[in-house]
């Protein structure tokens, strides 16, 4: 009894955390108008809130990684909770938006550790198949975190300004602390330990099969991403949606993925998972079709725009829950590197085509199409040859 209550009670923290990463980006995001008044920005440095983070979290994660391999998990994710808490209190009391964006960049720093080891610790304790049904748990409630916190994040600062949605993510911080410190175990190291230099990760860049399955998951990554960082200008400020409703628009789009993942875990391991990713393929190609005609057209109407991204987010689903624990467990001795080096790719090419279409917007959905359609495209492709790959598919069948 008392073991498995401890087990929940890890499970719980796990979920926090993940939450606590689902709502630190897209929390803050319906304040973009407010923040580009109060402060006097133009698009570009608004977009830098989002960009500077990321930076932080991919300079984060490289060190998150080799130290969570060498140290074990707790400790790194209880620096990392640490310094989230200051750059949110930065954030939530800053008199420049020099402070705001250091805030933010200490956020993307800290946020790193909790974001990728809190998987680890569900890699470490089962065996694959459980854990593609667990990891579709966690990416549903990631997600449905996702989706709630701009519905949320625009009643807050419809309510509390800008300062509210600092205050909750400072809170959320604060309790994952607690938590972290009383209930995640110390992980069990390795009796030869790796290297802290960034000679060891050398071996993972050597791996083809492990390369491509990290360059398919860092593509499908980079187009919602895109999407969530521009969708507040465009939809608020040149398509006349209130700040009310902005939310409705982007956390549907969340709240499918998490339904959709959340019901996957149950059946993933039920069929054939090569036949399921070629499914994935086919939705995936009519959400191509349809942002593609969606940017051509340049159309001004937030639904059909978001009607428009609806198949790729659904053809996301199944990837998502299928590739990313194989993609984990490829160098079972390396899974933190492994966790940096995805998580870090994903987050620098989203900050560099956030300041892309940052820089070409022209208060249109044309340009961020654009971009989304290029990314569309390579996630589709480097798909097709994860599934032709006779090693990752022979080893997602043995484990």
């Amino acid at each position: 009894m008392k073991q498995a209550l401890s087990k929940g009670m890890v499970l719980v923290t796990i979920i926090l955390m993940d939450i606590l990463s689902g709502m630190e980006f897209d929390l803050f995001v319906p304040s973009f108008p407010e923040l580009q008044d109060h402060f006097s920005l133009s698009a570009f440095w608004v977009e830098a809130l989002l960009s500077v983070n990321f930076a932080g979290y991919c300079l984060s994660l490289f060190f998150v990684g080799g130290l969570a391999d060498h140290y074990g998990r707790r400790p790194i994710i209880l620096l990392g909770l640490a310094i989230f808490i200051i750059g949110s209190i930065a954030c939530l009391w800053a008199p420049s938006y020099g402070v705001m964006l250091s805030g933010r960049f200490l956020q993307g720093v800290g946020i790193a550790a909790p974001a990728i080891l809190s998987f680890l610790i569900i890699a470490d304790a089962y065996p694959l198949k459980k854990q593609q049904s667990l990891f579709a748990t966690l990416d549903g409630l990631f997600n449905f975190a996702a989706g709630a916190a701009p519905v949320l994040g625009s009643y807050i600062t419809l309510y509390f300004h800008w300062q509210g949605n600092f205050m909750t993510l400072l809170f959320l911080g604060l309790v994952a602390f607690v938590m972290s410190m009383l209930f995640i175990p110390a992980h069990k190291l390795p009796e030869h330990k790796t290297t802290l230099s960034f000679r060891g990760y050398i071996p993972l860049f050597k791996s083809k099969p492990l390369m491509l399955l990290i360059m398919h998951i860092v593509f499908g990554f980079v187009p919602y991403w895109v999407f969530v960082g521009m969708s507040p200008l465009l939809y608020m400020e040149d398509l006349g949606v209130s700040l009310t409703h902005f939310g409705y628009y982007q956390g549907a789009l969340a709240f499918i993925f998490a339904i959709g993942s959340l019901s996957f875990g149950f059946i993933v391991g039920k069929y054939d998972q090569k036949k399921m990713l070629y499914l994935s393929s086919f939705i995936r190609i009519i959400g191509l079709i349809m942002i593609s005609l969606v940017s051509f057209l340049n159309s001004q109407n937030p639904l059909v725009i978001t009607l428009a991204f609806l198949p790729f987010i659904v053809g996301g689903i199944i990837p998502s829950v299928i590739l990313q624990p194989l993609c984990l467990n490829f160098m079972p001795q390396a899974k933190g590197r492994v966790s940096a080096i995805l998580q870090g790719g994903r987050l620098v090419f989203s900050a560099l085509c956030l300041q892309i279409a940052g820089h070409f917007y022209q208060g249109s959905f044309q340009n961020i199409g654009i971009i989304i359609t290029i990314f569309i495209l390579l996630t589709v492709m480097t798909l097709f040859f994860v599934i032709k790959n006779r090693e990752l598919m022979e080893f997602s069948q043995k484990q």
